[in-house]
């Protein structure tokens, strides 16, 4: 999980301090190319779940594209949006909503 993925508010615009991290990212995938990822987004449940499902999946290609603007191959990466199915704490405070507004990462 990449505790400081950032995006903005309800947008898959990924926010320039996320960056560094994404940055180191793509250069591992460049020294392991037998590594392929799984990028999971995940939103709290806060607005329709239709909203929240499709906030997911853009969020989840904004990584997927990211690394791919850096020569990763796109076979290597896939992208997956589950929502608000997958919560990691309650959505009953702000706190655990915030903890459910993720990325996940996978190395397969």
């Amino acid at each position: 999980v990449f505790k400081n993925l950032q995006f903005e508010t309800g947008k898959a615009i990924i926010r320039q301090v996320s960056f560094t991290s994404l940055d180191a990212l793509a250069g591992l995938m460049k020294r392991k190319p037998e590594f392929r990822l799984i990028i999971d987004g995940h939103t709290d449940n806060v607005g329709a779940d239709a909203d929240n499902q499709r906030l997911s999946e853009q969020r989840a290609k904004a990584v997927a594209g990211f690394l791919t603007g850096y020569g990763i191959d796109v076979a290597r990466v896939v992208a997956v949006g589950l929502g608000e199915t997958r919560p990691v704490a309650t959505n009953e405070t702000e706190e655990g909503r915030a903890q459910n507004r993720r990325t996940e990462i996978k190395v397969l």
